[in-house]
């Protein structure tokens, strides 16, 4: 490595290992920066070329202001690039299509390649077929791969294809949690030069490598592919803001707890597109399991990360994980010689300062539709009632005039539904409090029971962002023993699921005598990965199923996970909740959110009554087994051969050669269209004129509700172009499995059955009104975009607050490219998706402060022209346009961020744009 123009370069002792590295304390500023700006300053320094990362970029972090807005432009270079296989198989796809494009432009194929390491776990495809089985998890898996076979061939091929570009088979774990249990470096050593471990992700939760102290967060995947062919992410210095932690947990809680206090707590502070770093003597109290949870719920509080620097307990984390004592070493050397080791006495500068008691935590869940809506554990019941009674209203239409109140106490009157010909009739029952529809259900088996709102329909201990924490697992399993011994089980209408984040929790259940008590109860293996957590919930048994839906029943989900959207979890539960995982096996054993579950007896065992406090329990006897059943060679056994796979992987028949050859019957991967007809030049700017609103959409659009992962429902276009070319019904598998396929990803572009476009009246799903047709105007809102697109007409989406929130899902912006959306114009945006669309050459636009469209007057049924675009093609950007829409007219705010973002945007996205500059070279 070369000396830069700070003359940082030196070498670190080490043992008797001599390292390069960039010092920190040769840049004036450097020591009172917090920790992830001093690693990116770092990274600066080390990739200073004088044209991308230029010294006035260095001086420009070093001298940091703290309480300016972001308005200063560096490069970001990531060490590594780590992949999950729903968002990683579009990758693959864009990157095997890029090497054709190259040979058509005359260049070299292979020189598309990886030139950091690029890692990707299969962790996103198993869905929970069967379930409260011991043969489970083998028949779970045995349809994985009869689903996916196709997808795990050409990621087999491409992990021969492309140098640099390793795969983590399925049945391994969930990728966050082996990313910081066996991938996450820490400190890299890279040619004889140590530098701190960056790493962005195709996953919005990569940001669980925060909690041992490696900076990086998720991207879009065609970001992702940019930085893997060496293209530096474009950013501005962001505003940090510090999260003090004082005192302890009290007991009783866990993790779970106090990452939705912290979820609240920053969603309501406001850290969209901000870093979160936490410091103060209550780190120490935390196990770096705990630091791993918060990190993981990152996108949660909308921050870009939420990092922990390093300490002890991090390198007591890599020694019990299997690292070796080299790297360990290093780490430590490193960390204390750059500054980077943590010192709770010293605070560093921040934009923005916050503070939490860890002492005044409570027992939490959060829903039911969005993570930061904590709910204390003691008000569970009266919430639940309060949103039910809601739910009840919305199908059912206001309460009549006699009995037209809400009912958010127990000591109110319950409602019951009756139906008297076509009109519904309430009426008070039992004086429970809460509306009441009980069905009787009658199950293959012979099992009888009623089904009634707010029954819990799902209960799954699933997702890294828990299961990676033995101390909650531990507890879950304590818990269920202890309701084995006192005769309870699950009710018989709950579907029941584990599914760990890696091998390692089965070991030390098995080495603590655990699993046999949660096969008991129900919750027996189904697979690692992250199924409910992303919707791969799998069906509820029919009859349960049919019940819910003809009755409208408000049935719930309680699960381990970080993400309860709408439409998420499973297509027939209305309600979701997050929760701990031993609440996650009470609530099975209760069977409803109709209880207070602190004082209610949760359901009666061999001798009577059975409360939660009876088999909660002990911290000291959890962090016992804890300490007794967890043991290094667990990691190093199970990551031993990591990248090799079972006989069913390593046996899948590859093609071979540096061109994927495509198979023009494949419903699962097709070459990706983003390059047809592309000139070695870009096209200029244009403005955009007689475009018409494709989606009016409200606040809180997740990227879910663009672009869903779950089921496909039968009668939507992807269904029916699945039967069109064979797929029967049985096989449609999910939107995420498809996400190699654009036919069926255009056709799911905002198909989520929750999704309320304003241009209809009460009509939910993928429905708009298609301005090209007479009469009925309702329509698929893909059957109206091809109309559009055969008229050229460009479309436009209108959208309130928070719009693209949750998942780092490029597809959601890529369908909206596809479908023909040239602007999108929100109230605000969250930070991935916003990227991701100017990643796809669709402009991003923002109402000015205090404006909406509802304050404008826009009703969605205008044409719409938007100028002032073409100032783009003078190199700057300009920071706004002019929007007419029939006789209205305002100004909208460009959110095109950064220089970089408008040379993507110029060149009709990220990828045009590298490729361009691969053939310029």
């Amino acid at each position: 490595m070369s000396a830069n123009s700070f003359g940082s370069l030196d070498k670190l002792q080490v043992g008797d290992k001599s390292y390069d590295i960039y010092r920190l304390d040769a840049v004036e500023g450097a020591a009172r920066l917090p920790y992830s700006l001093k690693v990116l300053l770092e990274n600066l320094l080390r990739t200073e070329d004088g044209a991308n990362v230029t010294a006035e970029h260095i001086r420009a972090l070093a001298q940091w202001d703290s309480q300016a807005q972001p308005s200063k432009e560096i490069q970001f270079t990531p060490a590594r690039v780590i992949m999950q296989d729903f968002t990683g198989v579009p990758c693959v796809v864009d990157l095997a299509t890029m090497r054709e494009a190259v040979r058509d432009l005359g260049g070299d194929p292979t020189k598309i390649n990886p030139l950091a390491p690029a890692e990707m776990v299969i962790d996103h495809s198993v869905i929970v077929d069967y379930f409260g089985t011991p043969q489970a998890f083998e028949r779970n898996v045995e349809r994985e791969y009869e689903r996916n076979k196709e997808r795990y061939q050409f990621l087999r091929w491409g992990q021969t294809a492309f140098d640099e570009f390793k795969v983590v088979p399925p049945g391994t774990g969930i990728v966050h949690q082996v990313n910081i249990e066996h991938l996450a470096r820490v400190v890299f050593d890279r040619n004889g030069t140590a530098y701190p471990d960056t790493c962005v992700g195709t996953d919005s939760h990569t940001t669980m490598e925060n909690g041992i102290g490696v900076l990086g967060w998720g991207v879009g995947g065609i970001e992702a592919e940019a930085a893997m062919l060496g293209q530096p992410i474009s950013m501005l210095i962001p505003r940090v803001v510090g999260f003090k932690l004082t005192g302890e947990l009290p007991a009783g809680t866990t993790a779970t707890d106090l990452v939705l206090t912290i979820t609240e707590m920053l969603r309501e502070h406001g850290v969209v597109g901000k870093f979160v770093e936490f410091y103060g003597e209550g780190v120490h109290a935390l196990p770096l399991a705990n630091r791993a949870t918060i990190g993981n719920m990152s996108p949660e509080f909308g921050s870009t990360c939420a990092i922990f620097p390093i300490d002890d307990e991090t390198l007591k984390y890599l020694r019990l994980t299997g690292r070796d004592e080299e790297q360990i070493a290093l780490v430590e050397a490193y960390a204390k010689a750059q500054g980077l080791w943590l010192d709770p006495s010293v605070e560093p500068d921040f934009s923005e300062y916050m503070e939490l008691d860890l002492g005044t935590v409570v027992p939490s869940l959060a829903g039911p539709k969005r993570p930061q809506d904590r709910i204390a554990l003691s008000n569970a019941k009266a919430t639940w009632r309060r949103d039910v009674q809601n739910y009840v209203e919305s199908v059912l239409g206001a309460l009549d005039e006699a009995s037209n109140e809400s009912f958010p106490a127990s000591d109110t009157p319950a409602i019951t539904q009756e139906t008297a010909g076509d009109k519904p009739r309430h009426v008070d029952a039992n004086g429970s409090g809460r509306p009441h529809k009980r069905v009787a259900v009658k199950l293959d088996d012979g099992t009888e029971f009623e089904l009634d709102h707010g029954h819990v329909a799902v209960a799954a201990i699933t997702s890294c962002t828990n299961t990676s924490n033995p101390y909650v697992m531990i507890g879950a399993a304590l818990l269920a023993k202890n309701a084995v011994d006192k005769g309870l089980t699950r009710k018989p209408w709950v579907k029941t699921s584990l599914a760990p984040g890696s091998q390692v929790v089965t070991d030390y259940y098995e080495r603590a005598g655990l699993t046999p008590y949660l096969d008991k109860i129900g919750f027996n293996l189904v697979g690692y990965g992250c199924t409910t957590c992303i919707g791969n919930t799998g069906p509820l048994q029919p009859e349960i199923s049919k019940a819910v839906n003809d009755n409208d029943l408000a049935v719930t989900a309680v699960l381990s996970g970080n993400r309860n959207f709408e439409g998420r979890i499973s297509p027939d539960v209305k309600m979701n909740y997050l929760a701990s995982p031993p609440l996650v096996i009470a609530y099975a054993l209760a069977g409803t959110m109709d209880i207070d579950i602190l004082n209610d007896p949760i359901a009666e065992g061999t001798d009577g009554p059975v409360y939660l406090r009876d088999i909660w329990p002990a911290p000291e006897e959890v962090a016992s087994i804890v300490e007794s059943s967890i043991g290094q060679e667990m990691f190093t056994e199970s990551y031993a051969d990591v990248f090799k796979g079972d006989e069913r992987w390593t046996g899948l028949d590859i093609p071979t050669g540096d061109l994927f050859e495509w198979e023009a019957s494949s419903t699962y991967v097709r070459k990706a269209p983003y390059f047809d007809g592309m000139g070695a030049e870009p096209e200029p700017v244009t403005d955009i004129h007689g475009a018409r609103v494709l989606a009016k959409l409200g606040d809180s659009v997740t990227t879910d509700h663009i672009s869903p992962a779950g089921a496909i429902k039968v009668g939507t276009p992807a269904a029916q172009y699945l039967q069109d070319n064979g797929v029967e019904i049985k096989d449609f598998n999910s939107y995420g499995s498809r996400r190699g396929n654009h036919e069926v990803m255009i056709r799911g572009t905002f198909a989520n059955i929750r999704l309320r476009n304003q241009l209809l009246d009460g009509v939910e799903g993928g429905y708009t009104r298609d301005f090209t047709r007479d009469g009925s105007p309702q329509a698929f809102i893909y059957d109206a975009s091809r109309n559009y697109i055969e008229r050229e007409i460009p479309l436009v989406v209108i959208a309130g607050k928070e719009y693209g929130s949750g998942s780092s899902r490029d597809w959601a912006a890529k369908g909206t490219a596809l479908l023909g959306v040239r602007a999108v114009i929100a109230e605000s945006y969250e930070r991935i998706h916003r990227s991701n669309l100017i990643g796809l050459g669709v402009l991003p636009l923002q109402f000015k402060d205090g404006e909406s469209a509802e304050s404008l007057g826009l009703t969605g049924t205008e044409t719409f022209d938007i100028t002032g675009v073409t100032a783009l093609n003078e190199g700057g950007v300009p920071e706004e346009v002019t929007v007419k829409a029939d006789g209205k007219e305002f100004a909208a705010t460009v959110r095109i961020d950064t220089p970089g973002e408008a040379d993507y945007y110029r060149n009709g996205g990220i990828l045009q744009y590298v490729l361009r500059n691969l053939i310029r070279k």
